[in-house]
């Protein structure tokens, strides 16, 4: 569902190419397990997150996504890392194509009680990081790789 300066864009530039901000994060538990979401759009598993409005923060939309597409308010926020390049090159199922600039946060206090946004998230759950499911949503396989990588995997 776009909103905001994406819609504006769109409305503007329709498919084409463009390059956005965006910000997501890494929901850990306190057993060590990891947030992900199962998409709606093109049912595959990421973390949360979206497009930075114009004039917010990284930090602000991390937590504005986080608590509209899963229920929860984070506490801490700890930079994780900025992912570009050719790897953040996606084209999404209704051909809006994007070259994203992810910036990354890690989250280990939250609050609030777990509920998928139904019009984007099929599935909200928590996974070991030497679980994760193969199907993960193509511009996030660095950031989980990464995390992976830190958590010696």
């Amino acid at each position: 569902d776009m909103t905001g300066y994406v819609k504006f864009l769109r409305d503007h530039v329709g498919h084409a190419p463009v390059q956005l901000c965006s910000a997501g994060i890494l929901v850990e538990n306190e057993k060590g397990e990891i947030l992900l979401q199962l998409r709606a759009d093109n049912h595959t598993w990421g973390i949360s997150g979206g497009a930075v409005e114009l004039g917010e923060s990284t930090e602000d939309a991390a937590r504005r996504e986080l608590l509209e597409e899963t229920g929860l308010a984070a506490d801490e926020l700890e930079l994780f890392s900025v992912f570009s390049g050719e790897n953040q090159h996606y084209v999404y199922p209704n051909g809006d194509e994007v070259h994203l600039i992810m910036t990354v946060y890690l989250c280990r206090k939250y609050h609030g009680t777990l509920r998928r946004q139904e019009e984007e998230v099929d599935e909200l759950r928590f996974f070991p990081p030497d679980a994760l499911p193969d199907n993960i949503t193509p511009p996030e396989k660095d950031v989980l790789e990464k995390y992976m990588q830190m958590k010696q995997f």
